[in-house]
Parts: C-alpha cells; structure tokens; sequence
C-alpha cells in the first residue's frame, strides 16, 4: 500500500490538513504482491494488507489529516480494480473519502496526464508511472497557477465520481 507522505529534496513532504488524491490508471505494480494472493485466492492475506492502509488512514485521521481520493476505473473491472473495489472499505471506514469515477462519466473532465496530489491546497505531486504501473519520477510544483488547476480538476471529478458505498459494478 502506499504512504500518505512522501520524500522532497531530501525532506518529509506530508499534508498537515488536506490531500486531495488523483488516481488514473486501472492497475499500480506497487500492489503487485496483493493482486497476485488475490488472484490466487489468500483473501485473508489481501484483507490484511488492506487492513494496513486503513490503520494508517485512522492515524492519519486522528492528526487531523484527512484523505480525499478518486480513483479513475474502466468497466468491467480489472481483476486489479476487483481487488480494490472489493477491499478499501476498511480505508472508508477508517476515515477516507474515495470515490470511483468510471471512466464513462470522465469524457467531459480534462485530467491531467499523471496521477496527482494536492496537499493542503498549496502543494502539487504527480505521480509518474511506467507501463508496468511502477512509478518512475514524482514531480512537485507550489505554481499557484498550476495548484489552483489540480484542485479545479479534482473536484470537477469528485462531484461526479461515486462514493465508495454507493458503487456497485457490474
């Protein structure tokens, strides 16, 4: 599972308050080893792997830091996106807003290339990934120009993405 902070320059880069997440792309090779227990059955395996991520959002959460997050999904669901769909209840639970976003309902939201991060409004991160779904690069701008778009086009795809919840596939 991923961190909600990350490395800048040598420094620890973490949202004191507010992260508004980004995610674009069907399958992430960082979730490989969950994807492949999944696949082979370990649900007990995968549900404790998730259930990490949502210890971490809680902790997250009693600091004051709240997660806000769309994730971008092709229908029919990739076994990958299954797994995702299936298991990030906890993170809900835990205090994280996701939503799902099918990609039917993004034509009209011009997303940027990359995976993004907004952290407190000031501060934007884009994840870059390879074909394999392995980040390569992670680039940072505070160009209040440049945030003030990432934050527009969040919540252009938050406002029509689906609460986790309320999201049943097909």
């Amino acid at each position: 599972m991923e961190s909600i902070s990350v490395q800048r320059r040598g420094e620890l880069v973490r949202a004191s308050r507010d992260t508004r997440k980004l995610e674009l792309h069907d399958y992430y090779g960082a979730d490989n080893e969950d994807l492949k227990l999944f696949l082979a059955g370990d649900l007990d395996a995968v549900e404790a792997s998730y259930r990490q991520w949502a210890v971490k959002v809680a902790e997250e959460e009693r600091k004051g830091r709240h997660l806000r997050r769309v994730r971008l999904i092709s229908e029919p669901l990739s076994d990958y996106q299954r797994m995702s769909v299936r298991y990030s209840g906890m993170a809900v639970d835990a205090g994280e807003d996701l939503r799902w976003l099918p990609r039917r309902l993004a034509s009209a939201i011009l997303l940027p290339g990359n995976d993004m991060f907004v952290l407190d409004g000031g501060l934007a991160m884009f994840n870059v990934l390879d074909g394999n779904g392995e980040r390569v690069d992670i680039q940072f701008t505070d160009d209040p120009a440049v945030v003030a778009r990432c934050v527009e086009v969040f919540e252009a795809a938050y406002s029509v993405a689906v609460p986790h919840r309320e999201y049943h596939p097909a």
